[in-house]
């Protein structure tokens, strides 16, 4: 289970029309202040270490949403805030993502990022996880340059849950006895915390109630854990396209995704000898793909992870509750839809 990609186009590479114009509503109330970030973003990854931007722009090519980025200036905007630091730190918040999303394609070894060749796949897992301490360094000196205790510390904590995440998806991995409760565990850490991050700290810059930041906390952190359970039922079920990876890579590492866990807890003893077989021992043959496919269909465990997700969605609706209806909690609300909608 890698930490979540930005979203893809469905299957035949055309948008979804109603969860795009969500998306598109989103960059609208905020192209200034994302033109803004995305001139920062560039210009911190510049050095005089020239494979550094080489790298850096390689990431840039493979393109994204932004979406935590953007996340950070709409919630800000959302409470009122006028002033120039979220751009800051929305860039902050894309550098935490993008070196993650460096570490996770060594510690998988991912050929595959957004449908492009990964980072490491071209230039090696030596420099991945070196720019990716870069970009580390990078976004704990915009951290410091914005200046406030608060934000450092939400930020820095982020960092430490997200790291947490990934240690704890090592330990867990290839075990099938894994629970679901430690499943959702490494996820709010690996993706949900940075987006509860993303988030808060809008509130945060324009000194909104301490409810405020937490309301948007809850939004950002379901919105998380509905966009990773999304992107775990896609691995499969979805056309290589539409994540940038090929169908069961999680199967062919020994993640252990909801899908797998509701799928050994629902089998009988011959179903889980052959998941003992395929994840833990990871013994795998041609054909074993087709018939976790099949069990995860016999089980509906695809639909179900869905569907908790769908449950995740509307919890990160109610966070928005609080806040007075306009544009931004127009877009906010939509960004949900934009999140399930891949199940489609």
């Amino acid at each position: 289970m890698r930490t979540a990609p930005d979203v893809q186009p469905s299957a035949n590479g055309a948008p979804r029309p109603d969860a795009e114009d969500a998306l598109t509503a989103l960059v609208g109330l905020v192209q200034e202040d994302l033109d803004a970030c995305n001139r920062l973003i560039i210009a911190r990854m510049q050095s005089p270490v020239q494979l550094i931007p080489q790298l850096a722009a390689h990431l840039i090519a493979a393109g994204g949403k932004r979406l935590r980025p953007l996340l950070t200036l709409a919630a800000a905007r959302l409470c009122g805030y006028r002033g120039e630091r979220h751009v800051g730190l929305a860039a902050c918040v894309e550098f935490i993502h993008t070196a993650t999303l460096l570490h996770d394609d060594v510690v998988d070894e991912s050929d595959l990022r957004r449908g492009q060749a990964s980072a490491n796949a071209i230039f090696g897992n030596k420099a991945s996880v070196l720019v990716g301490d870069f970009l580390f360094a990078r976004a704990f000196q915009l951290m410091v340059a914005d200046g406030s205790l608060e934000v450092l510390d939400i930020l820095c904590s982020a960092s430490a849950t997200i790291a947490e995440g990934e240690v704890l998806q090592l330990v867990i991995q290839n075990d099938t006895a894994s629970t679901e409760a430690q499943y959702l565990e490494v996820i709010e850490g690996k993706t949900a915390a940075l987006f509860a991050a993303a988030t808060r700290v809008g509130a945060v810059v324009a000194e909104r109630p301490r409810s405020e930041a937490e309301a948007l906390e809850s939004y950002g952190r379901n919105l998380g854990i509905a966009f990773q359970l999304v992107d775990d039922a896609l691995d499969y079920s979805a056309e290589q396209e539409r994540l940038g990876k090929t169908v069961g890579d999680d199967f062919r590492e020994g993640k252990i995704t909801l899908p797998v866990i509701l799928a050994f807890a629902r089998g009988d003893e011959a179903e889980r000898a052959f998941w003992r077989r395929v994840l833990e021992e990871k013994r795998q043959e041609e054909a074993d793909l087709a018939h976790a496919l099949s069990l995860m269909h016999r089980h509906n465990t695809i639909t179900d992870t869905i569907d908790r997700a769908r449950h995740y969605g509307d919890l990160a609706l109610a966070g928005l509750a609080p806040f007075a209806e306009c544009p931004e909690k127009k877009a906010l609300a939509g960004i949900v839809e934009f999140c399930v909608a891949r199940a489609r």
